[in-house]
């Protein structure tokens, strides 16, 4: 089993959805999170923000890591302080998937370049923020030469907040045709490495049709799906410190390895590096918390034998099965 680390590197500016006047004291953070990897020998990916990509600070921290070969360097593209600045500042265009094709590019392109210059690098890694991702994305990445996308998130829909639907998807990795972006396709030019979401019980998809049954009931649909979590029949699991205590991501990782699940994505934000900065890490006890998560987790998958690998690596990996094939698990 790999396991893959993806942090969204960004401002501290949570939900404000603003052009500028961002700030980044979480980024000083970074090193004390990354002796906490060296500790385990694990190599994280930061997806980083172009506030994040265009600050002398920031890139100072973060490349003193990537020159030392600790860390892998993506993009990470939030369209509202990303250039160039032509759309109307809503909610609804805080997704860029809900962007004009050719802004998308051009906003894709701005953050690929800043990367570039600053780091030395051409990023291949992407997440789009807030999840904002379509087959319109994945043709402007792969015009980039992006060849993985982590904007996935599993049995999750967000059309509430103007976003995708992703509730049909799992977490296992697939090659895809730009095109079709939600289907594998050997021959694809890309990967989709989804964020790690599942279930504490066996057989994901039946769980996730059950869920979303229950979902469909508004009146009744919390205190059923509230009872099923407090009797264990039902509790979908993220693997993030900000949703999740060590105790269940160990737990969901487990049901992962019998299923044959191969590849394991965990997934945060470092604004919850600071208390306050993000809604996951509210005061200083939390803080601790946190990374205490992130050590009993990292110290669990060490023992058991589990392999870090960087987001771009999984290009390299021969899986023992298809490991594309989300059906082998339903």
């Amino acid at each position: 089993m790999y396991l893959i680390i993806t942090i969204d590197t960004e401002e501290d500016d949570w939900g404000r959805y603003s052009p500028a006047g961002h700030t980044l004291r979480n980024i000083e953070r970074i090193p004390h999170l990354q002796d906490l990897f060296d500790e385990f020998d694990v190599k994280p990916t930061y997806l980083i923000t172009y506030p994040v990509a265009t600050n002398e600070k920031s890139i100072s921290i973060l490349k003193e890591i990537l020159d030392e070969e600790k860390c892998e360097i993506g993009s990470h593209c939030h369209p509202w302080n990303t250039p160039p600045f032509e759309e109307e500042n809503t909610e609804k265009n805080s997704m860029l998937c809900n962007l004009p094709t050719e802004l998308q590019y051009r906003k894709i392109r701005s953050l690929h370049n800043a990367i570039a210059e600053n780091f030395g690098i051409e990023p291949v890694s992407f997440r789009a923020g807030r999840f904002g991702y379509n087959h319109e994305v994945a043709k402007n990445l792969n015009r980039l030469g992006y060849r993985v996308d982590t904007s996935i998130s599993p049995f999750w829909d967000w059309t509430a907040d103007h976003g995708p639907d992703f509730s049909e998807n799992g977490p296992t990795p697939y090659r895809f045709s730009c095109d079709h972006v939600f289907q594998e396709s050997p021959d694809g030019p890309m990967v989709e490495v989804p964020m790690t979401i599942g279930f504490a019980q066996k057989n994901f998809s039946r769980c996730n049709r059950i869920l979303k049954a229950l979902s469909r009931n508004h009146i009744s649909k919390l205190k059923v799906i509230g009872i099923m979590y407090r009797l264990h029949l039902l509790n979908r699991i993220c693997l993030s410190p900000e949703f999740s205590n060590s105790k269940d991501m160990i737990k969901l990782t487990q049901m992962m390895a019998k299923s044959s699940y191969e590849v394991l994505n965990m997934t945060f934000h470092t604004p919850s590096l600071i208390a306050g900065l993000s809604p996951f890490v509210k005061t200083k006890d939390d803080e601790k918390r946190f990374l205490e998560r992130i050590r009993r987790f990292l110290l669990f998958t060490h023992e058991a034998g589990v392999k870090s690998i960087t987001l771009s690596d999984i290009n390299n990996i021969s899986f023992k099965g298809s490991a594309l094939n989300e059906s082998k698990h339903k």
